[in-house]
């Protein structure tokens, strides 16, 4: 029942949207009796919580499929696949990004799950740039701001994708080009350039 439950109220937030779920219209919606969902999720808060949990570990292991392909490329190229990970995920997972991002509709802090999975993101941020940075990719070795920096970037992005904004910027046909070159703009300005890292050899 539990599992049928987190399914309706995903149902609910992608046709009507997260305002609209309730626990009694997920009950409803897996057939359920009216009191029998609240055993489960006593509040909407709990409810979403769970469905965003769920989501998180799918986005986790979507994160982890495409670091494996990018497995043999150099650190920054491999941060390129994180970055590119996350809006892919937006684009196929609308719904669930929304219910992730929507804190004030779920208990973020309070979930074991969803905070691991996102430290355990972050920290790959952070490791893939320090071999970034070890190996001389980057311009600058201060990079503590740009974990930050860099998710800003593709949270925002995503969130022009879901509010259908990329008409104004070309058409949403080419809104997942729009966000690669954006992504591809952001790390052109971490790398050394060729004539850069040429004469840091030379030195």
């Amino acid at each position: 029942m539990r599992q049928a439950l987190i399914d309706a109220a995903l149902s609910i937030a992608k046709e009507d949207g997260v305002d609209q779920v309730t626990v009694r219209e997920a009950g409803k919606r897996a057939g359920v009796s009216s009191g029998a969902p609240f055993r489960h999720f006593p509040t909407k808060t709990a409810l979403m919580t769970a469905v965003a949990e769920e989501a998180m570990r799918r986005f986790r292991a979507q994160i982890s499929v495409e670091l494996d392909k990018a497995e043999h490329l150099d650190p920054l190229s491999r941060f390129r696949a994180l970055g590119s990970a996350y809006l892919r995920w937006v684009i196929d997972n609308p719904t669930h990004f929304e219910v992730i991002s929507m804190r004030r509709a779920i208990d973020f802090d309070a979930s074991e799950t969803l905070v691991q999975l996102n430290e355990e993101i972050r920290d790959l941020m952070v490791r893939i740039l320090d071999d970034a940075r070890a190996a001389g990719q980057l311009r600058t070795m201060d990079v503590e701001g740009v974990p930050l920096q860099a998710r800003a970037l593709v949270y925002g992005l995503a969130r022009m994708w879901i509010d259908g904004q990329f008409a104004q910027w070309g058409g949403a046909e080419k809104a997942e080009l729009l966000m690669k070159q954006s992504l591809d703009g952001f790390l052109a300005l971490l790398a050394k350039q060729d004539s850069e890292i040429s004469a840091a050899r030379s030195d």
